[in-house]
């Protein structure tokens, strides 16, 4: 492959993820996906994959092989483990415990009225 083919390759790689990951992202933390909605991810994802690298669905090529050739890892793995860096972060920091806060809490100032309070 000629070194401007591999450089228009990557920088395709690049702008593709750079607006799908963060959406597909946005509240996979805590979310569940369900077997459904995972299969039209990955539908999406060969589909993609093939029509960047220039395959047909009638090519002998399998998804992993084409996954590698263009060096992509699966969204559905990326998901999970910013779902798993999620969680680690959530775990480690300290525990507040709200039942406790929200018993001891003692306002200090008055509410200030609204149009509504009226």
């Amino acid at each position: 492959m000629v070194r401007s083919q591999k450089t228009l390759k990557e920088t395709r790689t690049k702008l593709s993820n750079t607006p799908a990951l963060p959406a597909l992202k946005y509240g996979s933390e805590n979310c569940t996906i369900k077997l459904r909605h995972a299969r039209r991810i990955t539908a999406a994802e060969v589909k993609y994959m093939r029509k960047r690298a220039g395959c047909t669905w009638t090519d002998y090529k399998t998804n992993i092989e084409i996954a590698k050739e263009i060096n992509i890892t699966a969204v559905l793995e990326r998901m999970q483990e910013y779902r798993r860096n999620w969680l680690q972060h959530t775990t480690e920091s300290p525990a507040i415990d709200y039942r406790e806060y929200c018993k001891n809490c003692k306002p200090t100032h008055r509410r200030k009225k609204t149009r509504r309070d009226h």
